[in-house]
Parts: C-alpha cells; structure tokens; sequence
C-alpha cells in the first residue's frame, strides 16, 4: 500500500480560523433570506411559534464522511451556540472503495438518500452561513467528484470536498473547549470511517467571548480508518492476532509525528478522542442503557479504564457486540477496528487519561462561521 501519510509540524503557533479559507471558499457557502419550509423534517416545532423560530438566523454544517451522513443546525448563544437540529445516518459511503477505487452505486444511493433529509431540514430554518464538507471517501475515490455533481442535482446542496488538513484543523476546532487548560495540551485524534486525523493541540483563550481557539503545534492525517482497517483484517471474528495486526499496521504511520512532537512528558498531557469508537467506549464503561450524549461528551477515563474496555469488546463474539446499545448492528463489525487505531495511538503516547468528545468536525466548522461573523463579539457588544 502506498503511504498516503500527511503531516504538518512547526515551531510556530497557529491559531486556527475560517479566515485561513481562500475567500471564495466560504463565500460560495452563504446564502439569505428565510424558507417557507415546515414539514416532514423530524422534531420540527409545530404552529406559528414553529414559523417564529425557525426564521432565527441559524447556521448548517455538514459533514459527509466514509461512514456516516451527520447534520448540525445552530444558534449562536452567549459564548457558544445552542443545537436546535441535528440528524445523523450511516450509510457507508466508502463501502468496497479499498478494493475498486470508486464509490459503489448503492453506497451512493444511500448517502444521497440522508443527504435530501439533510436537505429538508436545511430548508426548514433560517440559514444565514452554512458549510457542508466531504471527507475521505469523496477525496480518494476515482469518482468522488461526479458523485457530488450528483448530490447537487438530487438534492441542491453543494458540498465541498476538504483536503486532510481541513479536516484536522475543523476536528481541532469543535474540540478545543475539552482540553485541560492546566494541561501541557492534548493529543487530539478522530477516527474516521476512511482516514484518522491526530493532532497536537493547545487551547487559547479568545476575546470575542467565544469558544478558546485553536492552536495547532502538530497534526497528521492516515489513510486509514474503522471502514478501511475492517475491510482488510475482517470485524464480525477478530482473534488476538488479527487486532494485532490491525495495530502494526496503523502505528508506523505515527512514527514521524511522534518524533515531531519530541519527548514529551506524556503525564502533562491527555489524550482527547472524538469518533464513534472512543464514544462507544465510554458509553460501554458506564453500562449506559442506551447511548446518552449527556453522560458521554466530556467524560474523563483512565488508562486502565480503556484497557479493561478494549479487552471486553474483544472477547465478546459479535452478536453480543451488536445487542450492546452502546455498539447497535450497524457498527459492530467496526468497533474492534477503531479499538486498534485507538491502541496504536495510546501505544504511542501512553497518557494516563482519555477524555471523550462526542463532537468534532460539524462543531468545528458552527465555531468558524460563527468566528468569522464576529456573533460573540456583536454579543458582547450589546451587553456592555
């Protein structure tokens, strides 16, 4: 396999922003005005208060990954924002992609079909700024551009394909406000459906009254994620040996940001991880009923804690991993692949705490736009 390995480091601080976007890049995003639109999105808010609420200027961002179809629609708040509609779908975009180079017809079939309910509930609200990236998949594959011609003629919305670094400066950004600002920082990873973005990260505290920035000391993104690492190695019967292998394979991508961050004292730094694998983990770790955002966004786990984890999810034959309600069918062929990608980064920085965000890249592009439009400082302006 060729290495496809992308990494960036400096002695230079940056802090990141919508405003390192060429210009045309955002602005080919914003658009005006309200929409009439009120029906058949779930959860929508009924009568006329419905009408009043859904004409608050709001902003969209969407994320179209390997695996999953997910949508945030927000509203600024005093120093962040406040969700008022989200949805989320796998659909497995990259299905077969490692062996034939190209998006398979059903696979596309079943992100266009998530993306016009997307579409809905974009349509259904105020949307004064909005941003809708494609990852991975649309970036590898032979016909990843006809596709999103595809998804603008089905569905109306104009998706933009967003190179590695995008993507990890975007993951940085919607988990920044996690990291232990008495920390020396957090290696920061996202494990994708099709590629892992691991980053070196420090918080900076803003003046606009928002959200702490980002700032970027390292960053590196692998070809590999839970969809392509399951395809080669298998994840309905994963041995020891297999999970093994899954990890050898990952870890040498890692050798050159290892050696970028430098010695390090691991203790004054944390591991932050934000993927359904490390969510999956918490929610396992605190024998949830079902999954909870609310119990698992921000939880702090041990060393040890992830360790005896891991090892009960690679005990467990399938059919129990997908009766978990932490795990479901859909993702029980994938967690072991994510545990392994997870363990080859605990292998190389061996932290003693994990804390899990169940957030990530749709926070992270709400966070710029917001930024860019300057709402907390507007907000700060009018209450002083």
């Amino acid at each position: 396999m060729v290495d496809e390995t992308q990494m960036w480091a400096g002695g230079r601080v940056t802090e990141t922003s919508a405003r390192d976007e060429r210009p045309h890049a955002r602005a080919r995003h914003r658009h005006g005005g309200g929409h009439g639109y009120a029906g058949g999105a779930a959860g929508r808010e009924p009568g006329q208060n419905a009408r009043l609420r859904n004409n608050d200027p709001s902003y969209a961002a969407l994320d179209l990954g390997t695996n999953n179809c997910r949508l945030l629609v927000a509203r600024p708040t005093v120093g962040g924002f406040r969700v008022v509609d989200a949805f989320s779908r796998i659909v497995r975009l990259g299905e077969g992609l490692i062996c034939s180079g190209r998006l398979g017809e059903a696979a596309m079939d079943r992100a266009v079909e998530a993306l016009k309910v997307c579409a809905g509930k974009i349509a259904a609200r105020n949307i004064v700024d909005r941003r809708l990236i494609a990852t991975e998949a649309c970036r590898s594959a032979v016909n990843g551009a006809e596709f999103i011609d595809r998804v603008t003629r089905e569905t109306g919305l104009e998706l933009e394909i967003v190179d590695r670094e995008t993507e990890a400066r975007l993951a940085a950004s919607g988990c920044t406000p996690l990291v232990d600002p008495t920390s020396d920082g957090a290696v920061l990873f996202d494990i994708g459906g099709g590629s892992t973005e691991v980053v070196w990260l420090d918080r900076l505290e803003t003046r606009d009254g928002g959200p702490p920035a980002a700032v970027i000391r390292a960053w590196v993104s692998v070809p590999l994620g839970v969809v392509t690492v399951a395809e080669r190695h298998g994840g309905v019967k994963v041995t020891q040996d297999d999970f093994e292998a899954m990890v050898e394979e990952f870890s040498p991508h890692l050798a050159g940001f290892v050696k970028a961050v430098g010695p390090h004292n691991c203790g004054r730094l944390h591991l932050l991880g934000t993927s359904g694998t490390v969510t999956t983990i918490a929610g396992v770790h605190l024998d949830l009923p079902r999954y909870d955002r609310s119990q698992v966004d921000g939880t702090w786990l041990g060393a040890e804690q992830v360790r005896v984890v891991v090892d009960r999810l690679l005990a467990m034959p399938f059919a129990e991993r997908a009766a978990n309600p932490c795990i479901g069918v859909e993702r029980a062929d994938l967690v072991l692949a994510g545990c392994a990608i997870l363990e080859a980064v605990r292998r190389a920085f061996p932290c003693d705490r994990l804390r899990v965000a169940d957030r990530g890249l749709r926070e992270g592009i709400l966070v710029e736009l917001m930024r860019a439009d300057g709402v907390w400082r507007q907000r700060a302006g009018a209450t002083t």
